[in-house]
């Protein structure tokens, strides 16, 4: 469809599918949805992306991108039935990240029938050149109806423009202004705790921030000014004690910023320290969620669960576990072996759903207050019954620690009859937490069973005994 042009779309489950083509030197790209009333967001719960991937009305979540063949595509899902009332348009735009769009080649946005898997619209964008952000498209009520709208707007400040245009309240800037021309100086990067003040000779005067830097501390005091002697009123006025003004209450805080960085593990970047990223304390959640790809109709249309042809599935998320002290174990659904977040092993699993009706998919925390006490853990997912193997599932895995940037990445196309995948191996150097994308599919040898496959390709050693859920 044309830019500008609107189609009707129906008041139901929707699946909208950003694609590009990959390849050497394409900048990555993320999906994310806003949800306005009279152009702007209600509050930051407006925006949906891969930070924040669920609005809390349960009507927008981010799905996660996937590869196949050169062709990539980030999926929102938005069911138009569930848009709280006074929502008038729901945006619909795409970010790209370490490059501009002019460098994305085969950018499109299409609406697809989540139960159906049928195209409903689709918007090719073709005229972009340094913009970082776009809208692409946008869902709108007109007379009770909902339409869909080809936008095809740019941004160059990228997903901290966009989102602040619609009025979100952005943690961090994500583009640093351009420095105004000045000699050298040491620019702080972020503080320092509990580091001592060294005496020196005292610092020049501070240059005058650029225009949208963030200040930290009180403004700078410049030198001293030598001002004229007061004048003395020709007339002494007897002295009148003044009552102190009545102080107004202090605004209401806002809620805490949204926060736009992200570490995404490549095969080329397959590592990140989470002390580097500031992940070094409080709970670390661990989420799998997945989509079903059936070979005759398009997606299954629930995120973390599929509905159709694989409907009793059953995904496992499990972690190996081996402490400092030497100990050693696994948190796994399979013999209640849910962990434990305030004492060893300091693993949580959340739950096991086996019947779908979780949307968020499988999750785990990892209590990185006690990191000390860490020598390395192994993330990794079996299929418990449902399916044959991997091939026809596409997941993401996220890492998002308390404090710090989240970290993420897609598994590659299951081409093994495999039946259990190795995610991310953790490991304690030196006190720093290394996060290793593995993204392996194990194949295990006949009789041998997935967790003690898993073992032996990572030389866990343990002993293993027949479990039932």
């Amino acid at each position: 469809m044309p830019k500008g042009s609107n189609v009707p779309v129906p008041t139901r489950a929707l699946r909208v599918e950003m694609g590009w083509r990959s390849g050497p030197g394409v900048p990555d790209a993320d999906a994310s949805a806003l949800l306005l009333v009279s152009g702007k967001v209600r509050s930051d719960g407006d925006f949906v992306f891969y930070n924040q991937p669920a609005h809390p009305s349960g009507a927008v979540r981010h799905e996660g991108k996937r590869g196949d063949g050169g062709q990539v595509t980030d999926t929102l899902f938005v069911d138009l039935a569930r848009v709280e009332g006074a929502i008038e348009t729901v945006v619909l735009a795409a970010s790209a990240d370490g490059g501009t769009f002019g460098q994305v080649p085969g950018l499109y946005i299409r609406v697809l029938d989540a139960g159906q898997g049928t195209e409903i619209a689709r918007f090719d964008s073709k005229d972009a050149t340094v913009e970082t952000a776009f809208v692409l498209g946008e869902f709108y009520r007109r007379q009770g109806a909902w339409k869909f709208r080809a936008v095809g707007q740019g941004y160059s400040s990228g997903l901290e423009g966009l989102a602040k245009d619609y009025g979100i309240t952005v943690d961090e800037p994500q583009h640093a202004p351009p420095p105004p021309p000045a000699p050298p100086a040491t620019a702080r990067i972020a503080p320092v705790p509990h580091a001592p003040a060294s005496p020196g000779p005292t610092p020049p005067a501070a240059m005058p921030p650029a225009p949208g830097t963030r200040v930290a501390g009180p403004p700078p005091v410049g030198p001293p000014v030598n001002m004229p002697p007061p004048v003395a009123p020709p007339v002494t006025a007897p002295p009148v004690t003044v009552s102190p003004p009545t102080m107004a209450p202090p605004p209401a805080r806002p809620g805490a910023p949204v926060r736009l960085s992200k570490v995404t593990l490549t095969k080329e970047a397959p590592s990140v320290s989470l002390t580097k990223q500031g992940g070094t304390s409080g709970a670390m959640r661990v989420n799998l969620n997945w989509q079903v790809r059936k070979q005759f109709s398009g997606w299954g249309s629930k995120r973390g669960r599929a509905v159709a042809a694989h409907s009793d599935l059953d995904l496992d998320l499990c972690a190996l576990y081996e402490l400092s002290d030497g100990r050693k174990g696994v948190v796994q659904a399979l013999g209640n072996a849910f962990g434990a977040l305030h004492q060893p092993p300091y693993i949580h699993l959340d739950g096991d759903d086996r019947t779908g009706a979780v949307a968020s998919g499988e999750n785990l925390t990892v209590n990185l207050d006690h990191k000390q006490s860490f020598r390395r853990i192994l993330i990794f997912v079996t299929i418990y019954e449902g399916a044959r193997s991997f091939a026809d599932l596409h997941a993401t895995v996220t890492l998002q620690p308390l404090n710090g940037a989240p970290v993420d990445f897609s598994l590659d196309e299951c081409t093994v009859p495999s039946t259990v995948c190795a995610l991310a191996l953790i490991t304690n150097n030196g006190g720093d937490l290394i996060v290793q994308r593995e993204a392996r599919y194990l194949v295990p040898e006949r009789g041998v069973s997935p967790q003690r496959t898993v073992d032996r390709v990572y030389g866990w050693g343990m002993n293993w005994t027949p479990g039932r859920k």
